[in-house]
């Protein structure tokens, strides 16, 4: 039933990852990251946050178009005394690839076809986010092309 949920496969090349690296988890971060970036008309797509260990701190993951990565990078810099963070790390060599579909989050196993399948071909999930009707990862650019004719075999879309 599962295949039948699934309707196509999309991806973006034009994409540029960057993680804050130790920012201090207490109200008020996610705006003094992000606010900054708004404000400079930047668009910002996907997000993770995850708390360390220590519980005093996060690293915060999120992506940005690849043409506005150094101005990012510059905007969050200028930033950083407001922000607090330990350090920055980018990278623009990556690819969010999406399945796309109605109901994706009703139906069960969808997302865990995506990852089981990338997953046997050696493909790295960097970064996941979900809505009502797509599922989209964040993989190295390498993985493209592997990628998606995998996720067009495993949901039935490269039928004839």
């Amino acid at each position: 039933m599962e295949q039948a949920d699934v309707s196509g496969i999309a991806y973006s090349r034009n994409e540029a990852k960057i993680t804050l690296v130790k920012v201090a988890d207490h109200p008020g971060v996610a705006a003094s990251v992000f606010g900054p970036l708004a404000d400079a008309s930047i668009n910002v797509d996907m997000i993770v946050q995850n708390v360390a260990d220590d519980g005093k701190s996060t690293d915060m993951t999120f992506t940005v178009p690849r043409d506005d990565l150094v101005r990012t990078l510059a905007v969050i810099k200028k930033a950083a005394d407001k922000i607090g963070y330990k350090d920055v790390l980018s990278d623009d060599n990556v690819v969010k690839i999406s399945v796309i579909g109605v109901g994706m989050r009703s139906h069960a196993g969808i997302a865990s076809t995506m990852f089981t399948a990338l997953a046997q071909k050696g493909i790295n999930i960097q970064v996941i986010s979900t809505s009502e009707i797509k599922i989209s990862v964040l993989v190295g650019a390498d993985y493209t092309e592997l990628a998606l004719r995998t996720l067009h075999s495993v949901y039935g879309l490269d039928a004839t």
